[in-house]
């Protein structure tokens, strides 16, 4: 298929993109910055980025130039990855401004690319939105950041409808894996690396982390029959589901081999539970289906982690 996809810049979006053009897709995909325009670890996926698909830049979801690039071209599907994500986590994070940035001239985007020979549409969600996965009722949004996620989800599914275009949703839990930003995973690695022992502040919250690469897997597997479906279609992958200190302790017994370290882990006693306890995705992934090896992927994550902080060290 020809793919237009926006988010690629992402985390998620660059493991998404590599599945796609794994699986034979064509992708172009759209960037808000120039191609120098990026920094740290986002700036090494877009350049390696650049070599699996026909990257646009300097180009957002629903500017003029977006609705150029719309019409200069056939489509077989729309994958829109792409969210404001400026200060996620914050309390103060303004969901309204970020629904209008998530959905600008939506309208005008979708009338566009049916006139392009498009009518299916993937639309990435989250976990952490009010009325996704399954866990503590009721299953409210995490933060005025998934408010917002949801909220795109219930104005894409509306002009979706009536423009009479085929939506899919794809609602990703907790990924990690190689090329994520700082957060949980590498705190644990770069504690071990620097001979510290990492504390887990909340391990009683149950959670669903998934590797980022079966994620894609499941990802490019799902935009593969999206065309075909024949209605509203969602899909939540489920990687490992349990407490966040049970997956650290996983985390730390599949790296302790693998990179020759000990693994320590200290589990606070949680005190803080302003977050839902427990959210998850429900939908099991077949591994041998989509062509994914577990181990190999904790050895990829492995050899990330080695060739990260070795770089580190020698700098």
């Amino acid at each position: 298929m020809k793919i237009l996809f926006t988010g690629g810049s992402s985390f998620t979006g660059y493991w998404f993109i590599r599945a796609l053009a794994a699986a034979g897709h064509q992708v172009a995909a759209v960037f808000r910055k120039r191609a120098d325009g990026y920094e740290g670890v986002r700036a090494r996926r877009v350049a390696a980025l650049s070599r699996l698909c026909q990257p646009i830049h300097e180009c957002s979801f629903g500017d003029p130039a977006f609705l150029d690039v719309i019409a200069g071209s056939q489509w077989d599907l729309f994958c829109h990855h792409a969210a404001e994500v400026a200060n996620y986590r914050s309390p103060d994070f303004d969901f309204a401004a970020a629904l209008q940035n998530n959905t600008r001239n939506l309208k005008l985007v979708l009338e566009g690319l049916g006139r392009q020979g498009c009518s299916s549409l993937v639309l990435t969600g989250s976990v952490f939105e009010f009325d996704e996965g399954a866990g503590s009722q009721p299953l409210r949004a995490f933060s005025p950041y998934g408010l917002s996620k949801g909220l795109t989800s219930k104005v894409f599914a509306y002009f979706a409808a009536v423009l009479g275009l085929r939506l899919g949703k794809f609602v990703i839990p907790n990924p990690f894996g190689p090329f994520e930003e700082s957060r949980f995973t590498e705190y644990l690695v770069k504690s071990w690396f620097e001979g510290r022992t990492p504390s887990v502040a909340t391990p009683a919250y149950v959670r669903d982390n998934i590797h980022v690469s079966l994620l894609a897997k499941a990802y490019a597997h799902f935009c593969g029959h999206a065309p075909d479906a024949a209605q509203f279609q969602r899909c939540g992958p489920s990687g490992y589901v349990g407490t966040q200190g049970a997956f650290a302790k996983r985390f730390a017994s599949e790296m302790q081999p693998r990179l020759a370290l000990p693994c320590p882990v200290e589990l606070k006693t949680q005190t803080d539970f302003a977050e839902p306890m427990v959210r998850i995705n429900t939908d099991v992934c077949d591994a041998g289906l989509l062509g994914w090896n577990e181990s190999a992927a904790w050895d990829e994550l492995a050899q990330y982690y080695r060739e990260s902080f070795s770089a580190q060290t020698r700098r």
